[in-house]
């Protein structure tokens, strides 16, 4: 069991929580400890996985973007749990690779298109407290994107925002599933505030 969580990890048992671990082994390799974390109170486990679940049928956000914008907010808020998992997931998304294990360090990188950096800087706005993102850098997504994708966007990082801070908050942190891609995201590089990337597109 991961001795980092704030709140220990039980033992996951009974008949739904041997399906449980079965599909987290199948889907994952491994039963997260955060699993032992969330069977506390399985109503909210429960309730939260229902939203992480009708989120992954939204689909006029390009999947590429939406998985670049979930990885953005989950490196901004400094969640390792969060980044680890959905670069592992990147695979089953057919993301580029390199492209997701770039996202820490989107701003320094050279990989990403115009699009999918502002879709990142809307990403890492919303993460900030307060929130940062501008009018500038939201009508150039809105005409790119168009409104309801705009909204798309800003649900799931609003949902990722969340998810990455609660994971934060528990002490819940990377399990090393990226290990099995035997290519981990990298750290993010600490930098001075930019521009809006909207100026220099």
């Amino acid at each position: 069991m991961n001795d980092t969580t704030r709140i220990p990890a039980v033992e996951v048992t009974g008949v739904y929580g041997t399906l449980m671990k079965v599909g987290a082994r199948r889907l994952l390799g491994k039963v997260p400890d955060s699993l032992g974390v969330m069977w506390h109170n399985r109503r909210v486990m429960m309730d939260l996985m229902a939203v992480g679940r009708k989120s992954e049928k939204w689909d006029v956000l390009d999947a590429n973007l939406a998985s670049l914008a979930s990885m953005a907010a989950a490196a901004s808020i400094g969640c390792s749990f969060c980044l680890d998992l959905h670069y592992f997931m990147s695979r089953n998304h057919r993301l580029d690779e390199t492209k997701a294990r770039e996202v820490p360090r989107w701003r320094e990188s050279t990989v990403f298109t115009p699009i999918e950096r502002r879709v990142m800087e809307y990403a890492d706005a919303m993460c900030q407290t307060p929130v940062a993102v501008t009018d500038e850098l939201s009508d150039a997504l809105l005409a790119e994107l168009g409104p309801a994708a705009l909204l798309e966007l800003n649900a799931r990082v609003g949902l990722m925002n969340a998810t990455a801070r609660g994971n934060v908050a528990l002490g819940i942190r990377s399990e090393h599933f990226s290990d099995a891609c035997g290519l981990p995201p990298l750290p993010p590089v600490a930098s001075q505030p930019q521009p809006s990337d909207v100026s220099r597109a």
